[in-house]
């Protein structure tokens, strides 16, 4: 039992503060109560579908096949092939980072896995299409045509910058995370 506090004491402590504002100031209690449970919900189901392809994604492609499309020596295919994972895919941007571990597991350069999470929060094509609707072509294409060169140029400056043994670390805790 006191495993079980200590270790969710982080949600309990947000619980009460919880109650003991909606026992201050009924209304602005229950709109937090209301937003948690959004969020909850959201959570719950963005993340299993997320995880279910990543087990998917971890069993089907192998190693091999992930550092020849997207690893050290890819170059420009594995520029393209992050960037068209990065902009396909669905949920918010918590979702990314799982698979960026999975990718990292699997031997896809640094360089690559920055443009992915780029790619995802930023050139969605949802997005796009909702751009291209809402605040015109011009706008939409102008966005996509600057975003896409950041992130790359972002992405080769990050893995240059970064120390190789802090991105081996990083290498070393996606592959423990099995």
């Amino acid at each position: 039992m006191k495993n079980s506090i200590k270790r969710y004491r982080s949600f309990l402590s947000v619980l009460t503060g919880l109650i003991v504002l909606t026992l201050i100031n009924r209304e602005v209690g229950l709109k937090a109560l209301s937003v948690t449970a959004y969020s909850f919900k959201e959570m719950v189901t963005v993340i299993p579908p997320i995880f279910l392809l990543l087990g998917l994604l971890d069993v089907w492609v192998p190693r091999e096949t992930m550092v020849k499309y997207m690893g050290e020596g890819s170059g420009l295919k594995g520029i393209l092939l992050a960037l068209f994972i990065g902009s396909a895919a669905a949920g918010p941007l918590y979702g990314a980072f799982p698979i960026a571990a999975v990718f990292m597991k699997k031997g896809v350069s640094f360089k690559n896995v920055l443009i992915f999470i780029g790619a995802w929060s930023t050139t969605k094509i949802p997005m796009f299409l909702f751009e291209m609707a809402s605040l015109g072509a011009k706008f939409a294409v102008t966005r996509l045509l600057i975003d896409i060169p950041g992130i790359i140029i972002i992405a080769y400056v990050l893995s240059k910058i970064i120390p190789q043994n802090e991105v081996k670390v990083l290498y070393e805790k996606a592959a423990a995370s099995e």
